[in-house]
């Protein structure tokens, strides 16, 4: 089992590291710059290089059935799931292929939106419901993936 955590803007990166910890699962939180990350055994900085996508790219290829992935990327968690991943959104809900279909369609909505000009708004402040949601949501993703 691992975590991979794309770690640009991501709000959580502290309350992965416990919960990893805790469960002794190991954890690689990719970036395209130097961020830090607590020195562990169970902690791997990854940095890639700068190019567009190279962290979602590296992920993507690094993802499978025993991985958790967190991340706020729509599309990067639409390719996740097609490798088998269990993808979790930094405010805890979960991204399934149930799901995925329709928020890559509200994404392109909004897109079109800005891209006409029109001012919308965008995804509501992160709060400490968010972070509640998000433990909770990491504990039992890796609960399920230790009973496979």
């Amino acid at each position: 089992m691992q975590i991979l955590v794309d770690a640009d803007a991501c709000p959580v990166k502290e309350e992965v590291y416990r919960v990893a910890l805790r469960r002794e699962v190991p954890v690689k939180v990719v970036s395209n710059m130097r961020l830090r990350v607590p020195e562990h055994s169970l902690v791997e900085r990854v940095v890639v290089s700068d190019a567009f996508n190279a962290a979602d790219d590296w992920i993507a290829e690094a993802a499978d059935a025993r991985t958790v992935v967190i991340t706020g990327d729509i599309l990067l968690a639409d390719r996740c799931l097609k490798a088998g991943a269990t993808v979790i959104g930094h405010n805890g809900k979960p991204f399934t292929g149930a799901s995925i279909g329709s928020a890559i369609a509200t994404r392109a909505i909004m897109a079109d939106l800005r891209a006409g000009g029109d001012v919308v708004g965008g995804p509501a402040p992160f709060a400490k419901a968010d972070r509640s949601r998000f433990l909770q949501a990491l504990d039992e993703a890796l609960v399920r993936l230790e009973r496979r």
